[in-house]
C-alpha cells in the first residue's frame, strides 16, 4: 500500500514539474488584460508598525486590484471595525484607505489597536498584514535637582541622561547653554545609552552647562534635563592607573541580534592615561565590508546581519600602565524571510499547479496557509487542493476555482504574510503580434518573425509559409518557445509572406507578418590617401552600392570625430572636398554609409605641404558686418543673420555679439554670445522684459572689426522673475532687531515691472509660521522688537506684476546683540616672576554675553612701587595697559612688568556689540627683580695716580639695593686692556677713590646695582689720571727753547730762497705746467714747454693758486684738514689761526699719532700733546 502511494506522489511530482513550465503568464497588454477576470491583489498598505502624529490625522492605507474591482472592509483587534457608525471615520472612494479625522480634539490614543484590511471580489480574497497603530509620544523631563559634581582630577566620570521613555525612542545629544554640541573625543564620549562617558577628567571639563538634549523624531520635538555643573579640583596630582571598563561591566556579557538589524557593541574604557580600545572577533574575521568603528574606537557597528556574525567579540583597553579585556558573545537570531514566496498562478481547466512557501528563521517559522482569508482547514473543501507543509499542489482544477490564498510564516520575531491567487481561466487562443507587420534583414543575417499570443490553455503555435499548404519544419528554421520563428542565415528566397497560427481546445488564431531580405551596402570605391599642397583644395571619393529600397545616408568623420564646422568642409553624396586646405586639415578621414539595416565605411589619410612662396600679402581687421536680420521670435528666443564683411585675407575667427538694453541701460553694449567664423547665424537667448537692440563684431588673427549697423528693436515680454536676489544677510544692529539685507535684482534680471522683495522670518525652532513683508526699491528690512541674539531663518523672495521668483533659500540669521549684562569674577593672579603674572577668571553665564562671546579684556596698571620711601609719593598711576584674549577665555598672561611694584587688574567681556561692565578690581605685588643701570658714573678729583668716582643710584631699584660692583681696567695707546680689578661696594655708599693709579693713563670703569636677585646691566666709562709735573712745564716752555727758535729760523730762511728763485726764473721767462696753460689763452703766439723742459716742479707764479702762510689748500704732499691723521689742532691744545707754514711742515712729516686709539676707546680726556712732539723730534 505504502509503496503505490510514494509512486502516486512519484507521478503528481512529474505531471505538476511538468505543467509548471507551462503555467500561463498573463501579457500586460491593455487590451488582454481589461477582458481577463483576476482575484483581488493587495498593492498598497501601511507598515506593520505604524507610529501616528497626534497632530495629524490617521491615514491607513490599504489599496488592492481585481477585476471585478474589489470592496474592502476592516477589522481592529481582531473585531469588524464598521466605519459608518463612527463619523470621524471614512473610507476613501474606490479604495480600502482609511482616514481618521482627529483634527476635532478627539485623542489619537482612542484608535489604537491592530488593524487589518480584507479586499474581495467574486473570485477571492486578499488580505494586508496586521497593522499595528500606535500614538508617538514625547513626555516631559521629570523635574529634578541636580547637585553639582565635585570631582578630584583624573579620576572618571559619568553624566547620566536618562531621558523619558517616548514612541519611538529619542535622539540623544549633548550641548552647551549656546547650543553647541559639547567636543568629544577617546577621553570624553557619548555612550549607546546617551550617557557622557569621561575616561579621566581634566580641569578644562569644569563647567556649568553639561545639559543632555532628546529630540522625539516623529513630533519634532526637543526636550532638555536640567544643566549638570562639574567642578574638577586640581590639589592634588592625578595618579595614573591601569584600564578598567566602565562600559559593560561586570563579566563577559551576552548581546542578541537579529538577522538583518544592526549590530552595536560598546566598550567604553576607565584609566589614566586615556586607554585606546581595539576590537577582534574571538572566533573569527570581522567583516570588514560591513563592520565600522564609531565613538573614536569605542563602538563596533556591523550592519545587515547574518548568522555568520554570531561568536564571541573582544574589546582590548589598553594604556601604558596595562590592559584590561572584555568578551560580548552575540547570538544572531531571525524573524522569518522568504526562501520562496509564493506566486500567483494562471491555470487552465484541467491543469495542474503548485503553490510554494518557503521561510527561514531562528527559530524555524511555523507555515499557515488561509483561503480568502480563512484557516485553510476551515475553507470549503476542494479535491483538487493538497497541501503539504509549506506547499499546496492542485491538480486537474476546474473553472470557479479560483481564490485567493494567503501563506503566514511566523515565529516569536516576527511574522510575514504573502497572498497568492489562483485564477483558472478558460480563454481561446490571441495572436498580440501586430497584423501584418513587415521585417526587413540584411542577407546573410538572422531574421527572426514573433507571433506573441496568449490563451489558456496556452496555445500551440505553427508556422506557413505563403500558403497553409505545409507547415514549416526543420532546417532552415528555429522555434522559440514563445512561438518566435527564426531564420539564421536569410536569402533573397526567404523573402515573402508568413502565417503563424495559434491554437488551443478553446479555438484558433492566425496572424500575417511579411519578411523582406535586402542587399548589404558596400564601398565599391574608397577614399584614397591624399598629399596636398597648403591653401590648395583636395576631394575625397566614396562610392557606394546599397538596396534600391533603403534610404542611404553619407556621413564623413576626421580623425573619428564630427568634421570641423568649417564651410571649407563641402558634402556632396559621394565625395568630400575640402577648400583650401591648412595644417590643421591634416588626419584621418572615414566616409560611413548607413542604412536602416547597416552601414559600411572606409579611411584615408591626408597629409598637408608647405606651399610654393607667394607674393606678399597684405592682413586687416575685416569689414563691420551689415544686414542685419531678426527672425523666428520667440519668448525667450530669435533668430539672429548677417552677412560677412571682407575678411582682408585673414580668415575669421569668430564672431562676437553684444547687445543693447534700452529698457534698462540705454547707451551700454553687453556681450552676449560667440560663434564661430564659419557662420552667420545665431540663436538667441533671451531674458523678459527686455527691449533688445543687437550688433556682430568679426574676429581674425589681426584683430576686431567695427561694430555692425544696431539691428532692429525687439522687446520680450515680462515674466515672473527666474531668480531671487543674492547675497541674503541677517544681522542685527540694535539689540531689539533684525536687519535683512540683499543684493538687489538689476533691471535685467527682474523679468518685468513692479519689482518687489517679499521677505521673510521666523524664530528657528520657535516659530512654526513665516513672517513676511513685501518692500521695493530697497535692499534691506528691519525687524524690530526681536529678543536679542536669537536664531532667525530669513529669505528673501523676488516678485513683479506677472509672479513670484522660484522657492528662495534659507538663510540663518541672528538678531542684534547688546552689551554683556555681567562682569567676570576674579578668581586669582598668579605672579610667575618678576616681570611675568597670570590672572585666572571665571566666565560668565552664556544668557548674560548677550550676543556672540568675542573673547575678555584684561585691564591693568602699576598703582606704586613697593619701595618705602617713594620720591615719588605713595602712590602714582602709570598708564593704563590692555590685553584682549579672544574666545571662551579663562586665563591670560600679563607680560612687561616692573618689578617690585604694586598692581591693579580687572576684566571685562565683550561681545560684536561691545565690552561689559567691568569686574572687581584685584591688586597684586611682583617680587624683586634686578635693578637698572645707576644713573650716572663721573670723575669728580684726578690726580697723578688717584681718581675719586661719584655714582647715583638705578632710577629703577627694582627691590632693595643691596650693593654695587666696580671694575676697571687700563687702556695703553695701542688700546690693549689691562688687568680687570674688581670691588664690591655697600649699598649706602655713592663715592668712591681709587689710589696706586699710573699717572697720565686711562682706564675703563664698569659699574653696576645689584639686589637679592642678581647684578643688574652695567654702565661703563673712561677716565684719566693726570701727567707729571715736570713733563707738564717742559711742554709749556718748549717754544722759548734756543734750538727750537733756530730751528724754524732755518726753515723760514729755506722758504724765501725759494722764493727768491722762482721770482728770478719767472723773469727770464722760464715755463711751468700752469703758466704754460694760462700763457696758451693770453698769447696764441707764444709756444708751451715740453715735459723736458721743466726744471723745478709744477709752480706758478700766480699767487691766488699758491697759498703759502696759514695755507689749508691741498697739494702734492699735503692732506687736507678733514682728512689729516696727525695735525696738533686733533690733540686740543691750539686753534686754526695759532699755525703758521712752519705747523703745516709739522703736520706733514710728523708720524701717525694715538689719535685713532683714543676715539676708539671714546675717551672722555684728550691725549698729552708731548707725544706728539716726541715723535716728531
Amino acid at each position: 500500500m505504502m509503496d503505490r502511494l510514494r509512486d502516486c506522489w512519484r507521478l503528481l511530482l512529474v505531471l505538476f514539474l511538468g505543467n509548471v513550465v507551462t503555467a500561463l503568464e498573463v501579457p500586460l497588454d491593455p487590451k488582454v488584460l481589461e477582458g481577463l477576470p483576476q482575484p483581488p491583489t493587495i498593492t498598497h498598505q501601511s507598515p506593520k508598525d505604524y507610529i501616528v502624529d497626534p497632530r495629524e490625522n490617521i491615514v491607513i492605507h490599504c489599496e488592492a486590484k481585481g477585476k471585478p474591482h474589489p470592496s474592502f472592509s476592516w477589522t481592529r483587534n481582531g473585531i469588524h471595525f464598521d466605519t459608518d457608525k463612527d463619523s470621524r471615520v471614512n473610507m476613501k472612494p474606490h479604495s480600502g484607505t482609511l482616514v481618521i479625522d482627529i483634527s476635532g480634539g478627539e485623542r489619537a490614543e482612542a484608535y489604537e489597536g491592530v488593524y487589518q484590511c480584507t479586499a474581495r471580489n467574486e473570485h477571492g480574497t486578499a488580505v494586508s498584514n496586521n497593522i499595528v497603530i500606535r500614538q508617538s509620544r514625547s513626555p516631559l523631563w521629570s523635574k529634578e535637582r541636580i547637585k553639582p559634581i565635585v570631582i578630584q582630577e583624573g579620576v572618571s566620570l559619568v553624566l547620566q541622561c536618562r531621558p523619558p521613555a517616548g514612541l519611538p525612542p529619542p535622539i540623544i545629544f549633548w550641548m552647551d547653554n549656546n547650543f553647541q554640541r559639547l567636543p568629544q573625543s577617546r577621553r570624553v564620549s557619548q555612550g549607546l545609552n546617551g550617557d557622557l562617558y569621561f575616561s579621566n577628567v581634566v580641569t578644562e571639563d569644569s563647567r556649568s552647562d553639561y545639559i543632555c538634549y532628546a529630540r522625539f523624531p516623529h513630533t519634532q520635538t526637543i526636550q532638555q534635563k536640567q544643566p549638570i555643573t562639574v567642578r574638577v579640583l586640581n590639589n592634588a596630582p592625578a595618579e595614573e592607573r591601569r584600564p578598567s571598563f566602565l562600559v559593560p561591566a561586570g563579566s563577559p556579557s551576552l548581546k542578541m541580534v537579529l538577522r538583518g538589524q544592526v549590530l552595536e557593541l560598546e566598550c567604553i574604557a576607565d584609566g589614566l592615561p586615556t586607554p585606546e580600545v581595539t576590537w577582534n572577533k574571538v572566533s573569527g574575521e570581522l567583516p570588514t565590508n560591513r563592520a565600522s568603528f564609531q565613538n573614536f574606537q569605542k563602538t563596533l557597528r556591523i550592519v545587515d546581519v547574518s548568522e555568520a556574525d554570531a561568536g564571541d567579540y573582544r574589546c582590548t583597553a589598553k594604556n601604558r600602565l596595562g590592559s584590561v579585556h572584555h568578551t560580548i558573545r552575540v547570538t544572531v537570531k531571525a524573524a522569518p524571510y522568504w526562501i520562496t514566496a509564493p506566486k500567483n498562478l494562471v491555470l487552465a481547466p484541467q491543469e495542474t499547479g503548485v503553490l510554494t512557501c518557503r521561510a527561514r528563521g531562528n527559530p524555524k517559522p511555523t507555515i499557515s496557509w488561509f483561503m480568502n482569508g480563512v484557516p485553510i482547514e476551515n475553507a470549503p473543501s476542494d479535491p483538487s487542493r493538497k497541501v503539504e507543509d509549506d506547499t499546496i499542489v492542485f491538480t486537474q482544477v476546474q473553472t470557479g476555482s479560483s481564490a485567493v490564498y494567503q501563506c503566514n510564516a511566523s515565529n516569536e520575531y516576527g511574522y510575514l504574510l504573502s497572498n497568492a491567487f489562483v485564477n483558472v481561466l478558460a480563454e481561446p487562443p490571441r495572436v498580440l503580434t501586430p497584423l501584418n507587420k513587415v521585417y526587413q534583414v540584411i542577407m546573410n543575417k538572422p531574421a527572426l518573425l514573433d507571433c506573441a499570443s496568449f490563451g489558456s490553455p496556452l496555445p500551440g503555435i505553427t508556422w506557413f509559409k505563403e500558403s497553409r499548404s505545409s507547415i514549416l519544419v526543420g532546417d532552415p528554421y528555429l522555434f522559440h518557445e514563445n512561438g518566435t520563428l527564426e531564420i539564421p542565415v536569410a536569402q533573397a528566397l526567404n523573402s515573402g509572406k508568413y502565417t503563424c497560427v495559434a491554437t488551443n481546445i478553446f479555438g484558433i488564431s492566425e496572424n500575417h507578418v511579411y519578411l523582406e531580405v535586402k542587399e548589404p551596402t558596400r564601398i565599391l570605391k574608397q577614399p584614397e590617401y591624399k598629399v596636398v599642397q597648403r591653401n590648395r583644395d583636395v576631394v575625397f571619393e566614396c562610392k557606394v552600392k546599397h538596396d534600391p529600397s533603403l534610404i542611404p545616408t553619407m556621413t564623413w568623420l576626421k580623425d573619428n570625430g564630427e568634421l570641423p564646422d568649417d564651410e571649407r568642409f563641402i558634402v556632396d553624396s559621394d565625395s568630400l572636398t575640402i577648400i583650401e586646405v591648412r595644417e590643421n586639415d591634416k588626419g584621418t578621414y572615414t566616409c560611413i554609409m548607413n542604412t536602416t539595416l547597416d552601414q559600411d565605411s572606409a579611411s584615408a589619410d591626408l597629409t598637408v605641404v608647405e606651399a610654393t612662396p607667394t607674393p606678399a600679402v597684405i592682413y586687416e581687421q575685416p569689414d563691420a558686418p551689415r544686414d542685419l536680420e531678426l527672425t523666428d521670435p520667440g519668448a525667450r528666443s530669435i533668430q539672429l543673420t548677417w552677412i560677412p564683411g571682407d575678411e582682408h585675407n585673414s580668415p575669421i575667427k569668430k564672431f562676437l555679439i553684444q547687445y543693447e538694453d534700452a529698457l534698462h541701460d540705454r547707451g551700454t553694449w553687453h556681450n552676449l554670445t560667440e560663434v564661430p567664423g564659419s557662420k552667420t547665424t545665431a540663436h538667441l537667448k533671451l531674458s523678459p522684459y527686455v527691449h533688445y537692440s543687437f550688433r556682430v563684431l568679426a574676429l581674425n588673427e589681426i584683430g576686431y572689426s567695427l561694430p555692425s549697423q544696431p539691428s532692429r528693436q525687439y522687446k520680450t515680454n515680462s515674466a515672473a522673475p527666474d531668480e531671487n536676489p543674492s547675497e541674503v544677510k541677517g544681522m542685527g544692529t540694535e539689540h531689539n532687531n533684525l536687519v535683512i539685507s540683499w543684493k538687489p535684482l538689476t533691471g535685467l534680471q527682474s523679468n518685468g515691472p513692479d519689482l518687489q522683495y517679499k521677505v521673510m522670518w521666523r524664530q528657528m525652532d520657535i516659530d512654526d509660521e513665516w513672517n513676511s513683508a513685501t518692500v521695493a526699491n530697497v535692499s534691506k528690512f528691519v525687524v524690530a522688537g526681536t529678543p536679542t541674539f536669537v536664531p532667525y531663518e530669513v529669505k528673501v523672495q523676488a516678485l513683479n506684476h506677472y509672479g513670484h521668483g522660484p522657492k528662495p533659500a534659507v538663510i540663518i540669521g541672528y538678531s542684534g546683540e547688546d552689551l554683556p549684562g555681567a562682569a567676570p569674577e576674579i578668581v586669582r593672579v598668579l605672579v610667575h616672576n618678576s616681570t611675568l603674572a597670570e590672572v585666572y577668571w571665571e566666565p560668565i553665564a552664556p544668557k548674560s554675553v548677550r550676543g556672540k562671546l568675542q573673547g575678555y579684556r584684561v585691564f591693568y596698571w602699576k598703582e606704586r612701587s613697593l619701595h618705602k620711601h617713594n620720591g615719588h609719593g605713595h602712590s602714582h598711576h602709570m598708564e593704563q595697559q590692555t590685553l584682549t584674549f579672544s574666545g571662551n577665555r579663562s586665563h591670560g598672561k600679563l607680560p612687561g612688568l616692573h618689578p617690585f611694584s604694586l598692581y591693579m587688574v580687572n576684566i571685562r567681556v565683550f561681545n560684536g556689540r561691545g565690552e561689559g561692565p567691568t569686574s572687581t578690581s584685584q591688586q597684586f605685588e611682583t617680587p624683586e627683580g634686578v635693578p637698572g643701570r645707576p644713573t650716572y658714573l663721573r670723575v669728580t678729583d684726578s690726580n697723578l695716580d688717584s681718581l675719586t668716582l661719584e655714582w647715583g643710584p638705578p632710577h629703577e631699584k627694582n627691590g632693595h639695593l643691596t650693593g654695587y660692583t666696580l671694575k676697571y681696567q687700563s687702556v695703553n695707546n695701542t688700546n690693549e686692556l689691562g688687568h680687570l680689578e674688581e670691588l664690591t661696594l655697600p649699598a649706602n655708599e655713592t663715592s668712591i677713590t681709587l689710589h696706586n693709579l699710573k699717572y697720565s693713563t686711562r682706564y675703563k670703569f664698569y659699574f653696576s646695582a645689584k639686589t637679592l636677585m642678581g647684578t643688574g646691566p652695567s654702565i661703563t666709562e673712561e677716565f684719566a689720571t693726570i701727567m707729571d709735573g715736570a713733563m707738564a712745564s717742559r711742554q709749556v716752555d718748549i717754544a722759548t727753547q734756543g734750538w727750537f727758535i733756530g730751528l724754524m729760523c732755518a726753515i723760514a730762511l729755506l722758504i724765501l730762497i725759494l722764493l727768491i728763485v722762482c721770482f728770478i726764473k719767472r723773469n727770464k721767462g722760464g715755463k711751468y705746467p700752469v703758466k704754460e696753460k694760462e700763457d696758451a689763452h693770453a698769447d696764441p703766439e707764444i709756444q708751451p714747454m715740453k715735459d723736458d723742459d721743466i726744471t723745478f716742479g709744477e709752480y706758478s707764479d700766480n699767487e691766488d693758486h699758491k697759498p703759502l702762510k696759514g695755507s689749508r689748500t691741498p697739494s702734492s704732499g699735503t692732506v687736507k684738514r678733514d682728512e689729516s691723521d696727525d695735525s696738533l689742532v686733533d690733540y686740543g691744545e691750539g686753534g686754526d689761526g695759532q699755525f703758521n707754514e712752519d705747523g703745516s711742515f709739522i703736520g706733514q712729516y710728523s708720524g701717525k699719532t694715538e689719535r685713532d686709539t683714543v676715539q676708539g676707546h671714546e675717551s672722555s680726556e684728550a691725549p698729552s700733546p708731548v707725544n706728539a712732539m716726541n715723535s716728531f723730534v
